[in-house]
């Protein structure tokens, strides 16, 4: 399994351990992930995502994992984020059409 956020796309950044004789030794950060199971208002079910805290944090600012997803770009939303975008989009455009 990736370590990648499935709503941001954040993924492992590398830099620098730097000791205190200035000595740069590579490193990776890794984001800080945790499964977060969240309801979709439109649809009525929920879904496990492996997201970031702050991805989490962003979630209940925006109001919800239905806002999250209209507004996200489809090139950092993992394929199951994806799924659940096009499905949130039918259901609101199969209620606007009622």
């Amino acid at each position: 399994m990736s370590r990648r956020c499935e709503l941001t796309g954040v993924g492992p950044m590398v830099g620098h351990n730097v000791s205190h004789s200035n000595i740069k030794t590579k490193r990776r950060f890794m984001p800080n992930l945790t499964a977060a199971t969240l309801a979709s208002d439109a649809l009525g079910q929920s879904f496990t995502l492996r997201m970031t805290n702050a991805a989490l944090r962003t979630v209940d600012a925006k109001g919800g994992l239905d806002a999250v997803l209209l507004k996200a770009r489809d090139e950092v939303l993992s394929p199951k984020a994806l799924k659940i975008k096009r499905q949130v989009k039918a259901k609101l455009a199969e209620q606007a059409a009622a």
